[in-house]
């Protein structure tokens, strides 16, 4: 194997359960189990790669959800593994710390941005090189939220690779200097290599909690009432847009560089 091209052609199923021909034109990504669950629970389809580092489903109407777990590296690895898919857009379905007042739990976020704070981005461009989402992407999604009539909120997120954080306070007086409205671990990333391997991309965030403050911290009760609350919700907004933006949505790629 001597190109990235094989590279990722042989590795995909080990990582995935899914051969690169498996997957479908359009792609959610998710952090969690129950999201693939309920997608193929929904479409009567198998879940493939169980007992692996990740899982897949895909359904009829040629529509695949990943979990790729947790962290930066991950959302690396599973944009350089799509590379041998060559989807035609995807989407990461997360959560998301909300950092304003204006954010409280439950509401939604289309990335106008990320900042790359996590450094696995840096691995693929400069740090000068910004962490954009593919607009026509966003702009489906929204009108998918305005058609549910639901509030969503644009803003700029910040990506760490940092997990534990909340008490520091130096760092959370650093993320109010900057102004992100939300603070995850994988958007930036999903962006940037995403961008490196040509692949139209968008996220949509779920404010999970509010870490700025001792009692908006994520806990095991308030995760769990809130995936019970949001969850199918969200899913259920992602499987609309990636279902039909190839047939409604604008044409995303107009021209070749």
């Amino acid at each position: 194997m001597k190109t990235k091209a094989d590279i990722v052609k042989n590795w995909i199923k080990r990582y995935t359960g899914t051969s690169s021909d498996g997957f479908g034109d359009w792609i959610l990504l998710t952090n969690f189990q129950n999201y693939v669950d309920k997608f193929a629970e929904r479409f009567d389809v198998d879940v493939m790669g169980h007992g692996g580092p990740m899982t897949s489903a895909t359904n009829k109407d040629g529509l695949s959800i990943i979990n790729f777990g947790i962290g930066s590296a991950n959302a690396a690895t599973i944009m350089d593994l799509l590379s041998a898919v060559n989807p035609k857009g995807v989407l990461f379905l997360g959560k998301c710390g909300g950092l304003k007042h204006s954010t409280e739990i439950g509401h939604f976020i289309l990335p106008s941005a990320a900042i790359r704070g996590e450094g696995t981005s840096n691995d693929y461009f400069p740090k000068e090189v910004p962490a954009l989402p593919s607009f026509k992407i966003h702009k489906y999604v929204s009108d998918k939220l305005c058609d549910k009539d639901l509030e969503y909120r644009t803003g700029v997120i910040y990506t760490t690779n940092r997990r534990v954080w909340e008490y520091d306070e130096e760092f959370k007086e650093y993320l109010k200097k900057v102004r992100v409205i939300g603070i995850d671990m994988e958007t930036a990333t999903i962006f940037v290599v995403s961008f490196a391997n040509g692949i139209e991309r968008g996220a949509l965030l779920f404010v999970s909690d509010t870490p700025m403050t001792p009692e908006g911290i994520k806990t095991s009760e308030s995760d769990s009432k809130v995936t019970q609350k949001f969850v199918d919700l969200h899913l259920d907004i992602g499987i609309d847009a990636m279902s039909h933006i190839g047939n409604e949505g604008e044409q995303i790629k107009h021209f070749k560089y």
